[in-house]
């Protein structure tokens, strides 16, 4: 097989499986913020209850994240030589800037999230959570920042020629700020408040379908709704914010995203479709105008196609990112049509009645982590063929000296090695579902003593 080839497959199967749990962390922390701050609020033990039971599961999460997470850093040294060159100046900056203040944020407080429960004040221990949850906030921007610069360079200078060519940062606060990076964030962080928020009310919609922990579930249920509803309302706008940004910055890979091969005045917005790259067509549904009016809210104003590019600067997989993007959009359609029908069912107290929708709750954890996926496959997807927006080529980044045989044989190792860093999560999840969040020695919200079958649970 071909080596940039691989390369590329093995760094996106690395990187979407770390990406499983990340926006967890961050989503899980969030409400945990939540509960915790409700709990020296109302000095209702429920609350205390719940932030206890879902630090676990966060520090699973965080610590499987980490784990996945180191791999990559050795991927840019073994099969991206020429491009960790090119990029080493900037990346090294924004990693640096995460581990200053994101990892050593995270790091510093997670102690005493986990074991400070009995050893320091209420207080003490909320802003501990409160600072875990802001490190790993702060670990999202570094991040982010470092792929926004690759998707719209800014505040740097190329130094060298040919093969020691590299980008040299001239403003550090210019490629912190670039082009797409503020609102690409703010869309990351929506995103992962989605997945953690999701996960929850799947959980808790079970417990309370199964008679279990009902009242406790029906308090974290609440909260936890009007979050995600929040934010799903939220992604809504960021999105929009960031496609306008592709407009603009990026408007080849906005035609591959909506699978516009001529520059048209009006553009339509298609809601679904197949993208025949042959044929130059795609067969739809689509809102007439709607693209140019999203873009200026202007039905007239042209969108460019991808003919206006040269053939060897334009997406190559142009179907697939245009599934990817609006699989993405359905699915957070879908979550604040759920979210906000949900709300209403709460406010009118016909929630916990509509047993279908608890189920479909369960079913709906998935959803935000396929977005944030499909999500991503677009962006990077939809930037190639450069690495680095203009600057960089994809095929005259990855190493040399590497062969395909070496990247294969390391890809089919680390398949195997993740397949089981993934069994072993759904076992410990599913293990501490299972258990639920009462310990042997606590009673439900009603202050009755656990029935025989809960109590089976919670010590099998």
């Amino acid at each position: 097989m071909d080596t940039e080839l691989l390369a590329r497959i093995q760094f996106a199967f690395t990187i979407a499986f770390h990406y499983i749990y990340p926006p967890l962390s961050i989503g899980i922390g969030l409400l945990m913020v939540f509960f915790e701050s409700m709990f020296i609020k109302t000095k209702k033990e429920q609350y205390h209850i719940l932030a206890k039971f879902w630090t676990k599961i966060f520090a699973l999460t965080f610590g499987i994240g980490v784990v996945t997470g180191i791999v990559m850093e050795f991927e840019f040294g073994t099969n991206w030589a020429t491009y960790s060159r090119y990029v080493g100046d900037v990346f090294g900056s924004a990693l640096a800037a995460e581990g200053i203040f994101a990892f050593a944020l995270e790091s510093g407080f997670l102690g005493v999230l986990l074991f400070g429960w009995n050893r320091v004040k209420p207080w003490v221990h909320l802003l501990s959570t409160i600072g875990v949850f802001l490190g790993s906030m702060f670990s999202a921007i570094w991040i982010v920042v470092a792929n926004s610069w690759q998707q719209t360079p800014a505040g740097y200078h190329i130094v060298g020629e040919g093969l020691n060519a590299r980008a040299e940062i001239t403003d550090f606060w210019a490629m912190v700020f670039n082009p797409s990076s503020v609102e690409r964030i703010i869309h990351v962080w929506l995103g992962a408040f989605l997945a953690g928020a999701f996960l929850i009310l799947s959980v808790h919609a079970y417990y309370i379908l199964k008679g279990r922990y009902v009242a406790i579930s029906k308090k974290a249920f609440k909260i936890t709704l009007i979050v995600a509803t929040i934010t799903s309302l939220g992604q809504l706008v960021a999105g929009h914010a960031s496609a306008d940004g592709v407009a603009k910055n990026q408007p080849a890979k906005l035609a591959a995203l909506e699978g516009h091969f001529e520059t048209e005045a009006p553009a339509d917005l298609y809601l679904f479709g197949w993208v025949d790259k042959e044929k130059q067509e795609v067969t739809g549904l689509a809102i007439p105008g709607g693209l140019s009016f999203l873009i200026d809210q202007n039905f007239e104003t042209p969108v460019t196609g991808l003919n206006a590019f040269p053939e060897e600067d334009r997406p190559s997989q142009i179907n697939a990112v245009f599934q990817f993007y609006h699989l993405m959009i359905a699915i957070g359609m879908f979550l604040i049509a759920l979210s906000l029908y949900g709300c209403y069912l709460l406010w009118r107290k016909k929630l916990f009645q509509k047993r279908w929708l608890l189920w479909v709750f369960v079913f709906t954890a998935l959803l935000p982590q396929i977005a944030n996926q499909v999500g991503w496959f677009a962006a990077e997807m939809g930037r190639q063929p450069w690495v680095v927006y203009g600057l960089l080529r994809t095929d005259q980044a990855f190493s040399q000296a590497v062969s395909a045989n070496q990247i294969l044989f390391s890809l089919i190792l680390f398949m195997l090695v993740y397949s089981l860093l993934f069994v072993l999560f759904v076992y410990l999840l599913n293990k501490k579902i299972k258990h639920g969040p009462y310990e042997e020695s606590e009673e439900d919200d009603d202050n009755r003593p656990l029935t025989k079958e809960i109590s089976q649970a919670v010590t099998g």
